[in-house]
């Protein structure tokens, strides 16, 4: 008796500037592998969802908020930040040129076609660290969707984002009352202690469930008025 296995197949492999990027097809499932680490597939997207979600409802009733996302990933957070009409402008952060064009022109289009067409929607290449450490824009929430989360990241570098020196480029970017989202794939209680003591204020964590394992979490703080 024979047992086959569903191989995935290589759509696309690239050397960028922090190493191997792969685009992966799994069946259904798209995964991108970063240096032959799994970084994140399209198998399900409810925390990215809620991610954007939670720091909107942080918000209240802001008119037409400035989001910057962190990360595009397989576009997840941002389809749903540009489903929504609430969102004045939607400006996404990702460092790895070969994601970028995956979405404008290559498999991960059929997720976020419209969202790039969206008129409110920007498209920034760049390192998030160094972006949030030299930009002049400011924002009226960030949703950060970097690597796995604090506890837990592949790529070296990404590591001092959720240190207290990126955290302070974090809160110097958020307008007054702005609002911080990060996603994590475990809770982190030493991170949301972090988030305290950088000034951050309500800092909260939500649970968000999923088929396997510890739940996916996002951090919530908010920056004073």
């Amino acid at each position: 008796m024979s047992t086959s296995y569903d191989i995935p197949e290589v759509l696309d492999r690239r050397e960028g500037p922090w190493g191997e990027v792969v685009l992966r097809r799994h069946g259904a499932l798209l995964q991108i592998i970063a240096n032959g680490c799994f970084l994140m597939d399209t198998s399900d997207g409810r925390s990215e969802r809620r991610l954007v979600d939670a720091a909107l409802d942080a918000l209240d009733d802001r008119p037409a908020p400035h989001v910057l996302i962190g990360g595009l990933g397989v576009g997840f957070s941002l389809a749903h930040a540009a489903a929504n009409s609430r969102w004045g402008r939607i400006t996404v952060v990702e460092r790895e040129p070969a994601v970028i064009d995956w979405h404008r022109t290559g498999p991960l289009a059929e997720l976020t076609r419209d969202a790039l067409a969206d008129p409110r929607t920007e498209i920034v290449e760049a390192d998030l660290v160094e972006y949030v450490n030299e930009t002049s824009a400011t924002y009226d929430a960030l949703c950060l969707d970097i690597d796995n989360g604090p506890d837990w990241t592949v790529t070296d570098g990404n590591d001092g984002l959720y240190a207290k020196p990126g955290l302070a480029s974090c809160a110097r970017v958020l307008r007054p009352g702005g609002v911080l989202a990060v996603w994590s794939a475990q809770p982190s209680p030493d991170f949301e202690e972090t988030l305290g003591n950088v000034g951050f204020q309500q800092v909260r964590t939500e649970e968000i469930p999923v088929a396997r394992g510890v739940p996916d979490v996002v951090h919530l703080g908010v920056r004073p008025g």
